[in-house]
């Protein structure tokens, strides 16, 4: 394997070709894979796309280095945003990929990341036809090497509302539900906050992105595929502990890589593009914000 374009004091980003550096990495070592590949889509992007038709293949060879390398207890989180035929019907291949997965790892649940600031798309049939709804979700399917990989939600907490901080006050008394849950006096216990659903809203349109200003700066190229930090920091914090390595083989501008290494995880980078790589190296610099001591945002359940 070769050496590191960059190295910071808990992670290593190389510039390299993902399959050479994954097949140099020992077997169980990696407690959490986090990424997103580039998607299947018919308009060409400045990093690259596969054809649908190939996609399923293209992936696989990743996915089986991802598992060989990923820790017992270990997790892959793949983020797959929907893809559209020519005729306007939905691509299948996300379906077939998910399913040819399930021959190595466990589907442990699905995530949704609400991005409500995404363009309206695909534009022949939603804005010009008006015959669709734009698409404001991606799928961030959660596999894992067990059927028990390491998780605590009570990391990821979130705040409660106002209504069960009323009712922390007031207590609540046992009734049941129209659909019959049983409420029970245990309800109105004080465990921190509320257990966040599988629904994660995050924006990427910040403007406010130091990554933003020091690309231009330096005259590099912005990434335009960009994790916005809440989503990679659910997964970190959800699913691995300090110390722990954190693996983006397809890193982009490295949130991911970023986001580990300000909650105190080891991480590990790769990316085939060496302006991108140049560029993912300006988030590491001391004045960079540290991400927040709340979790993400996401809707409670």
């Amino acid at each position: 394997m070769s050496d590191p374009a960059y190295t910071t004091p808990l992670g290593s980003c190389y510039h390299a070709d993902s399959l050479d550096v994954l097949r140099a990495l020992p077997d169980n070592t990696i407690s959490l894979a986090m990424t997103s590949p580039p998607f299947a889509l018919h308009r060409k992007k400045a990093y690259g796309n596969v054809a649908a038709a190939d996609y399923v293949e293209w992936l696989w060879p990743f996915a089986a280095e991802i598992h060989r390398v990923l820790a017992p207890d270990g997790s892959f989180v793949l983020d797959l945003a929907s893809a559209w035929e020519k005729g306007g019907t939905r691509s299948l291949h996300p379906y077939e990929l998910v399913l040819r997965l399930c021959k190595i790892f466990y589907l442990v649940q699905e995530c949704y990341w609400h991005n409500p600031s995404r363009l309206p798309g695909p534009a022949e049939y939603v804005t010009r036809r008006r015959t669709r709804v734009k698409d404001a979700v991606n799928v961030l399917w959660w596999f894992a090497k067990s059927d028990n990989p390491r998780a605590d939600n009570r990391r990821v907490l979130r705040p409660y509302s106002k209504s069960m901080h009323r009712l922390l006050r007031e207590g609540v008394k046992p009734a049941r539900r129209p659909s019959q849950h049983a409420i029970s006096a245990n309800f109105d216990k004080d465990n921190g906050g509320a257990i966040p659903s599988n629904l994660l809203e995050a924006p990427n349109t910040t403007s406010r992105d130091p990554y933003l200003a020091r690309c231009r700066e330096a005259g590099l190229p912005i990434h335009p595929a960009r994790f916005p930090p809440a989503v990679p920091e659910f997964f970190v914090r959800f699913l691995t502990e300090p110390g722990q390595l954190v693996l983006d083989p397809f890193a982009g501008s490295n949130v991911t890589g970023m986001v580990a290494e300000q909650l105190k995880r080891r991480w590990l980078a790769i990316e085939s593009n060496g302006d991108y790589v140049a560029g993912s190296r300006l988030r590491f610099a001391e004045e960079e914000q540290p991400v927040t001591t709340d979790p993400p945002g996401c809707a409670a359940g």
